[in-house]
């Protein structure tokens, strides 16, 4: 086991799923501008692996639209690149994305789509 999977909180589900991406705040060395269209590789509670044809900086913040096929949701956060690594040259990358202040209708969305059942809401009385 790598020191990465060691380190991390969360169980991961690889599954393919479709993401729009848009860089909310970046690196001043790269300039990305519109929206930069990928796919999923594993998701879970905490973040994303992203297979993309953009080379974007660490520590970029990101607005991700994931098309949750399971589920059939369409599913907005806000995440950081935590790492990005080349696949083929400089052509196909994939990076780790850690969600930031998610809101809990969006923490809601992606429990119900990795664990395959609706979750109920709690109340205090």
């Amino acid at each position: 086991m790598s020191e990465a999977q060691e380190k991390r909180r969360e169980k991961r589900k690889g599954e393919e799923n479709k993401v729009t991406i848009s860089v909310v705040s970046k690196n001043k060395t790269q300039d990305v501008t519109g929206s930069i269209y990928a796919l999923t590789k594993d998701i879970s509670m905490s973040g994303v692996k992203i297979q993309t044809d953009a080379d974007l900086p660490i520590n970029s913040l990101l607005r991700i639209e994931m098309a949750l096929a399971k589920s059939h949701r369409l599913v907005s956060v806000i995440g950081k690149v935590k790492w990005i690594k080349q696949l083929y040259g400089n052509e196909v990358f994939e990076m780790g994305v850690e969600f930031v202040d998610t809101p809990p209708d969006r923490v809601m969305a992606l429990l119900e789509h990795l664990y395959g059942h609706k979750v109920e809401k709690t109340s205090e009385d």
